[in-house]
């Protein structure tokens, strides 16, 4: 919504309307510049909890919301419930979390960091996103301003969020605030930190987005203020569509090099040698994450309302999900010419998790990958030390198997026909790995080079 549409204040005159707005507007400003105002973060997860602690670190008071009651406890215990984060941080910050919505009126500002994932036909899952909403309602008081972060499609702040505002009887600019800011968290990486990195603020109206420049400006590595919600809605999954554009060219890239019995690895490190016009991507096994696999079919959804071609998009996303089905193309390959069958064959997965670093194994390629061998016969086992236990995951439907993660020692990959090397962690000894292991399909080129062991690229 811009300020030209912003709805239209009934029953007041123009001086009475800008009085209530300055009167709104000065107070948030005046408090959120004297770290005052009390700032409500909806999730406790990769987004939102360091985002929470930025600003307990900075001097706000705090408070967290989270529908997982075991997140709830542990950050009232002192204890942090995302990895990479000490629980001395999350003590010192003296924030407070509660699995109910009714602190929600003490906050001058609320800042929703809730999943929004893709539902089994790839559609946008918008719940998490509607179900907060709906919780905060009842507790909405004038002069708050509600600020949405989770990845989304350009339209969701405008139709979603002002018209809970409007329901609660705000008017938007004026006693209520309506911001949208993405998260652009990196779990895993120390330099992708609220403090270091540039953030995108949008409001719905001017006032809106003065009051997101005064909230973001003190936590954040620089403020990056663009026209419009949608604007920021759409930078947002711009940014992710480019990266899962780039990856499923390199992973066509990696086919075709295969095909040719060219290292793939050799080419794009030749490639990156020129200084202009080129950025260097890697392949892999599939894409995971909260972001990059999701990002392109809310575009590609997007696009299809608008009756608009998103042909670079949609391709993207096939080519990159056709990847767990590769390699275990190539595995069945590689066993077939040992005269063993996928059927009855032991398969060890090393990294469950989707990327290196982290326990994170939304959308994971390794979980599909699983599935794939599963459904085939495959005797299987895992090793992950960063994910003790097989995760409940959507794309098993709730079938999770109850398995733990094996220890990486030298009989556990001699007892193996194959193991397949999903996610490298960080400490998982790829030296005895390819010492060891009978067979290793290595879907990160992390074990390319001469040395014992028999290694297919995958």
């Amino acid at each position: 919504m811009t300020a030209a549409s912003r709805p239209v204040i009934r029953g007041s005159t123009a001086m009475e309307s800008t009085s209530r707005t300055a009167t709104c507007l000065d107070a948030l400003l005046t408090r959120l510049a004297a770290r005052e105002a009390r700032i409500g973060v909806i999730g406790l997860g990769y987004a939102g909890l360091p985002l929470a602690l930025r600003f307990a670190e900075i001097g706000f008071p705090v408070e967290g919301f989270d529908i997982d009651p075991a997140k709830v406890e542990a950050v009232n215990a002192g204890r942090s419930p995302v990895h990479g984060i000490p629980d001395a941080r999350i003590a010192a910050s003296g924030m407070r979390a509660h699995a109910s919505a009714e602190a929600a009126a003490r906050c001058d500002a609320l800042v929703i960091c809730v999943p929004t994932p893709i539902g089994p036909h790839k559609e946008p899952d918008l719940s998490a996103v509607r179900d907060t909403l709906a919780a905060l309602a009842p507790h909405l008081r004038p002069g708050q301003a509600i600020a949405l972060e989770s990845t989304t499609y350009p339209g969701t702040t405008e139709e979603l969020v002002l018209p809970i505002l409007a329901r609660a009887g705000r008017r938007i600019g004026e006693d209520a605030f309506a911001i949208y800011s993405p998260e652009r968290e990196d779990p895993g990486n120390p330099e992708g930190t609220v403090a270091r990195i540039p953030k995108l603020v949008a409001g719905a109206t001017p006032a809106c987005l003065a009051v997101a420049q005064a909230l973001y400006a003190p936590v954040a590595g620089s403020i990056v203020p663009v026209s419009s919600l949608a604007v920021a809605e759409l930078a947002k999954c711009y940014e992710n569509v480019f990266r899962a554009v780039n990856i499923g060219l390199v992973n066509e890239l990696k086919r075709i090099a295969h095909a040719m019995h060219i290292d793939v690895h050799e080419v794009i490190d030749a490639a990156a040698t020129k200084p202009f016009g080129f950025m260097p991507f890697r392949p892999g096994p599939g894409l995971g994450g909260h972001c990059i696999p999701v990002d392109p079919y809310y575009l590609a959804w997007k696009a299809r309302e608008l009756n608009v071609p998103s042909d670079f998009v949609e391709l993207a996303g096939r080519v990159n999900d056709a990847m767990p089905d590769y390699v275990v193309a190539r595995l069945r390959n590689a066993l077939d010419d040992r005269g063993i069958a996928l059927s009855r064959a032991r398969i060890l997965i090393l990294g469950l998790a989707y990327k290196p670093g982290v326990p994170d194994t939304r959308e994971s390629p390794g979980v599909e990958i699983f599935r794939l061998l599963e459904e085939r016969g495959a005797q299987l086992s895992y090793h992950d030390p960063l994910v003790p236990r097989f995760p409940a995951t959507r794309r098993l439907a709730g079938t999770s198997p109850d398995l733990a993660s094996v220890p990486l020692t030298a009989a556990t990959l001699a007892a193996q026909d194959a193991v397949i090397l999903v996610t490298p962690q960080p400490g998982m000894d790829l030296a005895l790995v390819r010492r060891v292991a009978p067979l290793v399909v290595d879907t990160r080129g992390a074990l390319r080079g001469d040395g014992p062991g028999t290694v297919v690229m995958a």
